[in-house]
């Protein structure tokens, strides 16, 4: 028996242990859900402990749990790879927008409706699947490399905990390899590996001016106007060409390689649909990079809001005594949020002319970016085992948005690998989530045979 024939067999004990973890509401944003964020632990370590994972273990933090789970390989010399990924789930608002109930897990067609079917709890609870399907093609009571899986439970309200919790377990967590498995694909004819996360930090400034809102007629053009001085320093942040004008900013980056771009370049990516999806006309951004690379491989300066003086009905002619404004910055490789910051800070201070303090607050210590290396024996293996999945080649995304996936790089000190199956339709974090069941399946065979591929590649 192969590896899809053992995962057909038993998709149907697969799909109803889904539906019962599914329905577990483990909402960590929640309070009044805390209680059911430890139930989902304690139903995840019963589940790994019943596939038999011989280590299984509840790791409290003080916040909310997290799932330890190690299965070592019979040969002590073998890869170790740690699979990485929560079972906490987003608030399900507004709940009236739900077609059916978010924690009755329901089928249309091959689409499984819950939230947390995509993210994450689908695609953490098909390694099970495929460490079964490994051993029984295999007839070995222990797979080729060393199993952990580490699934934390606050990764939907900001991870707050997770980074003490990885260095207090540095030990036992060590690894060769970290496996992610909380991002998406192109599409389902379109497979693909996420090689890379943006990072992000963010800041509200402040410019004060006279003690007081003035009189435009008797101080207007006599007097530094905050709003003014705001305008020009947010329009500054950006030259001709729409690239961030910080100085130092891109110092430090980690550019993107030929083959990286190239594989981009060959996704069936429809500008034209994007903009509809968007509610947009027009692209814009860095000139001599396509819209994907724009939101996958370089850095922004966004405006998020603006605001001072008078906003209300009718007209008030005033200086205002003051301007505010919320920036973010997404980040790549090589780019520090704390030196970002300071970067900001600095340039901020420079701008200002006398008679204008500001006050700057950052959100934060922000998150870094995270990026696989392409030249690696781990992404080369687990790039060949979801080829042999989907019987296609695999091709290569990056993803906009931010996660605590570089805090595993850095504390564990190990190559990240993402190996994924759910779609930007899924609707993750909004109403109706969904995921799609045979690609549940495709993944749960991508991970059986990237056991066995990095079982044979000793050298990642």
């Amino acid at each position: 028996m192969d590896a899809r024939a053992y995962i057909e067999d038993h998709k149907g004990e697969f799909f109803t242990a889904l539906r019962e973890w599914l329905a577990i509401p483990s909402i960590s944003a929640d309070p009044e859900h805390h209680e059911d964020v430890r139930r989902s632990a304690r139903w995840l370590a019963d589940h790994l402990t019943g596939t038999g994972f011989p280590t299984v273990e509840i790791w409290e933090t003080p916040g909310l749990p997290a799932v330890f789970a190690e299965w070592p390989a019979s040969d002590p010399s073998a890869p170790t790879v740690l699979v990485y990924g929560h079972h906490d789930v987003q608030p399900v608002d507004p709940v009236e927008e739900w077609e059916t109930d978010p924690f009755t897990p329901t089928e249309k067609g091959t689409s499984l409706y819950a939230r947390g079917a995509s993210d994450d709890k689908g695609q953490v609870l098909f390694h099970a699947l495929g460490v079964s399907a490994s051993l029984a093609v295999s007839g070995a009571d222990a797979p080729p490399v060393t199993i952990k899986m580490l699934i934390e439970g606050e990764e939907e309200s900001g991870s707050v905990h997770f980074a003490e919790l990885m260095k207090a377990n540095r030990e036992r967590l060590a690894c060769d390899v970290a496996v992610i498995s909380d991002t998406t694909m192109w599409a389902a004819d379109t497979p693909s590996m996420c090689v890379g996360m943006r990072g992000v930090t963010d800041v509200e400034i402040a410019l004060y001016g006279p003690e007081r809102d003035l009189h435009s007629g008797s101080f207007g053009g006599a007097v530094p106007n905050p709003l003014k001085i705001m305008s020009d320093l947010l329009s500054g942040m950006h030259d001709a060409d729409h690239r961030i004008a910080i100085p130092g900013f891109y110092d430090g980056v980690v550019e993107a390689g030929a083959e990286e771009r190239e594989l981009i370049s060959r996704l069936p990516f429809d500008e034209r649909e994007w903009l509809a999806t968007a509610g947009s006309t027009a692209a814009r951004g860095e000139k001599g990079y396509s819209t994907l690379e724009r939101v996958w491989l370089r850095p922004t300066a966004e405006i998020n809001g603006m605001w001072g003086g008078h906003t209300g009905a009718g007209g008030k002619t005033i200086v205002p005594r003051s301007a505010h404004a919320k920036i973010s910055f997404r980040l790549v490789p090589g780019q520090e949020p704390l030196e970002i910051q300071a970067r900001v800070r600095e340039y901020v201070e420079a701008a200002l002319p006398e008679g204008i303090r500001a006050e700057l607050e950052f959100g934060g210590p922000g998150v870094r970016a995270c990026a696989s290396d392409l030249s690696s024996t781990a992404l080369k293996a687990a790039r060949s085992a979801m080829g042999r999945a989907f019987g296609k080649e695999i091709l290569f995304t990056r993803e906009g948005g931010s996660g605590p996936e570089a805090d595993i790089a850095d504390i564990l000190d190990a190559p990240l690998v993402f190996v994924a199956v759910g779609l930007n339709e899924d609707r993750i974090h909004a109403p109706n989530e969904k995921v799609e069941m045979p690609l549940l399946l495709k993944g749960a065979e991508s991970a059986a045979h990237l056991w066995e591929e990095l079982g044979t590649a000793r050298d990642a």
